[in-house]
């Protein structure tokens, strides 16, 4: 009587039940910060980007801080210039006598009423007023007389 012959090939290409078919994850997961090497790839990426981000800048920063400096230098060489040239003038010489006794006096006043127990907000206000007119009015002076007496360019 014929028979079905019995193999077992077929069986091996299954999967053992029997293995740990799910992955398991630690206990703490959740509360990892990186759970994955994609995220963990991601984050060390951008921290490379701020980094490099910081460090341009800086450096447009520092440019930036070099060109002010050296525009604020010329600006000094220009304006010691000026003055040096127009040493001459009666007009700058006469500002310059003004100012200076214009500052001893309002310093020496001030420091006179400091030591009575006299100096207030309201005093020190009023001749801020004070030195502000004279300011403006010392300018237009200056402009009329600048006139007569041309400062050197």
């Amino acid at each position: 009587m014929p028979e079905v012959e019995r193999t077992d090939d077929s069986v091996h290409s299954l999967i053992d039940v029997d293995s740990p078919h799910i992955s398991s994850v630690p206990s703490d997961y959740e509360t990892q910060s990186v759970r994955t090497d994609t995220q963990a790839e991601r984050l060390e990426r951008e921290a490379e980007a701020r980094e490099r981000q910081a460090e341009e800048a800086a450096s447009k920063a520092k440019a930036k801080a070099s060109a002010a400096k050296d525009k604020a230098k010329a600006k000094a060489g220009k304006g010691a210039g000026k003055i040096r040239e127009n040493a001459d003038n009666p007009v700058v010489v006469g500002n310059a006598i003004t100012v200076g006794l214009l500052g001893t006096a309002l310093g020496v006043g001030a420091y006179r009423k400091y030591t009575a127990g006299e100096l207030t907000w309201k005093v020190v206000g009023a001749w801020a007023g004070v030195v502000g007119l004279f300011a403006v009015g010392d300018y237009y002076v200056s402009q009329y007389l600048f006139k007569k007496y041309p400062p050197k360019k």
